[in-house]
């Protein structure tokens, strides 16, 4: 599982043209799976993302989790995180898992962050076509991969 995390002051996503979900401050989370992955991978990965220190405390230092600044998690899948780049110019995506154990990985994870966290858990649409927009805080933009655990 990999996902990339941006610290937001807010985030949102339209399907169709209208706003499907929309957050404050908190972590917007792109994520995509590939076959391998399993349910373990995202309780370990939602149980890192609720407790990483991300949020400055008030001497400015990024020393607060999103629970202890009760921030709010809007999360996109994304396949596109598993693109092989190597050969070529078009990337492949022979990695990412298909939908059908994607999509049940997807649910799961967003159930697992808010059991994590306790925080509110907003989403895209799963295999939609989204816009996604945000303001970025700090920049802070971090990529996890579940099998660099290690």
């Amino acid at each position: 599982m990999r996902v990339v995390i941006q610290k937001v002051l807010e985030a949102s996503v339209k399907i169709g043209g209208q706003v499907h979900a929309s957050i404050g401050p908190g972590l917007l989370l792109f994520a995509g799976w590939e076959e391998s992955d399993t349910a373990e991978d995202n309780a370990w990965m939602a149980q890192k993302i609720s407790r990483m220190r991300l949020f400055e405390d008030h001497e400015g230092v990024m020393n607060r989790s999103i629970m202890e600044v009760s921030g709010q998690f809007l999360v996109i899948s994304q396949f596109t995180l598993h693109a092989a780049t190597k050969k070529g110019n078009r990337p492949s995506y022979f990695r990412a898992a298909h939908p059908r154990i994607s999509k049940p990985l997807y649910e799961d994870f967003l159930d697992q962050l808010w059991n994590a966290s306790d925080l509110p858990v907003k989403s895209g649409e799963f295999g939609a076509d989204m816009k996604v927009a945000l303001i970025n805080d700090g920049p802070v933009t971090i990529t996890m991969d579940s099998k660099n655990k290690e």
